[in-house]
């Protein structure tokens, strides 16, 4: 498993990159929009091969949740990785203006903490759901017990992610001077 999911990062990166040259080196608009709607096909290609090597007799390990984490993860923080990719494109190649970098201080701050722990727990909830519904696919749940682990996990890094908002929020950090 760990070659395809290897692979599948991989490939979404290098689409990625072709869908950036492609819209601001090319100026090819459409090909651009088709390399991008084509970056989902790589979870799902992980997650399809994730299934079928369980349904094929495999035991569950931590590498078949990690499948379901980068596509709870894609889902979670996708769009919004591109968008800044898009932008620090558009600025390089495109005379773009550069794109903001997160606020530092105060409430800005804070709302920001925000919106990454509403990401982190979208990808959670993916990724949980994921597990289970490969957990289902497979139909053994002996042999997909060791995905249990994965839940605690999850719920570990959205509190983590929950409490690092909630600091910048109760303590938020100012500008010296």
């Amino acid at each position: 498993m760990v070659p395809i999911i290897i692979a599948g990062e991989i490939g979404f990166w290098v689409l990625l990159a072709l869908a950036l040259a492609a819209r601001y080196l090319l100026r090819w608009r459409t090909a651009s929009t088709v390399l991008l709607i084509g970056l989902p096909l790589t979870d799902l290609v992980i997650l399809a091969a994730t299934v079928h090597d369980l349904r094929s007799g495999a035991v569950a390990d931590w590498s078949h949740g990690l499948a379901a984490a980068y596509a709870g993860f894609s889902v979670g923080y996708g769009h919004a990785l591109v968008r800044r990719a898009d932008a620090h494109a558009a600025h390089r190649f495109a005379g773009g203006e550069r794109p903001a970098r997160p606020p530092k201080y105060g409430r800005e701050r804070a709302a920001h903490e925000w919106r990454i722990f509403g990401r982190t727990l979208v990808a959670a909830v993916v990724t949980v759901a994921l597990i289970a519904g490969v957990q289902w696919l497979a139909g053994d749940a002996a042999r997909t017990a060791g995905l249990d682990q994965w839940y605690p996990r999850m719920a570990a890094v959205t509190g983590i992610s929950l409490l690092i908002a909630a600091s910048y929020t109760l303590f938020p950090k100012r500008e010296r001077g």
